[in-house]
């Protein structure tokens, strides 16, 4: 994109029109999503080669847990035949090492939840879509979700849309968040902090939210 491409498109969102700021709302929850080792192994068709998002991932966590946020953490798997993973299976074939047994299903390990922090298991790119997140997050008087994880333009954006169609603020933590390539990371955050949900880095969550 060129310098003056960039400068009309920060002038045609930056008008009024798109931007608010929603804040943090009452109580905040932590969603980590798919932080599974298929996005960092090399030998992964869907190896994202983004290293640098396990730090602050790792911090993201440790502060929210040190606030007692409430956290939740998503996790894909499919049956072998991967019946339960529909038409979206069938469109990304990659999607196969999240078959019910494959390592690269697991976990980052400076990830993991603790026991007493729900995983939440999906086939879909949202974590709301088919699941009881909503229900979960309500019943917890939560009314505002802090979204990281894997990846920018897939699951996080998926799950930040659906969290403000539940009535829940999203903020996305950009540095905690991954892609593939850079550009539709960048275009991502841009588009969902115009029109979907806060989006800020870590350093600025922190001074942000204080107690």
């Amino acid at each position: 994109m060129t310098h003056t491409e960039n400068t009309s498109l920060q002038a045609n969102y930056g008008n009024g029109a798109f931007g608010g700021k929603l804040g943090f709302g009452s109580r905040q929850a932590l969603l980590m999503i798919d932080f599974a080792m298929a996005y960092f192994d090399p030998a992964s068709p869907l190896f994202a080669n983004r290293p640098e998002v396990v730090a602050p991932a790792r911090s993201l966590l440790l502060w929210a847990r040190a606030r007692k946020m409430l956290v939740c953490h998503t996790r894909v798997e499919y049956r072998p035949d991967g019946l339960d993973g529909g038409v979206f299976f069938r469109k990304v074939p990659a999607l196969q090492v999240f078959c019910n047994g494959n390592p690269l299903g697991d976990v980052v390990p400076e990830l993991a939840a603790t026991d007493d922090e729900p995983v939440i298991t999906k086939q879909y790119a949202s974590a709301f879509f088919g699941t009881s997140l909503a229900s979960t997050l309500h019943a917890q008087g939560v009314d505002c979700v802090v979204l990281a994880g894997m990846s920018t333009s897939g699951c996080v954006r998926a799950s930040a849309v659906d969290a403000m169609q539940h009535g829940f603020i999203p903020v996305v933590v950009s540095d905690a968040c991954g892609d593939r390539h850079p550009e539709p990371h960048a275009a991502n955050l841009f588009d969902l902090d115009a029109k979907y949900a806060d989006v800020m880095t870590l350093a600025q969550l922190q001074s942000g939210l204080t107690l």
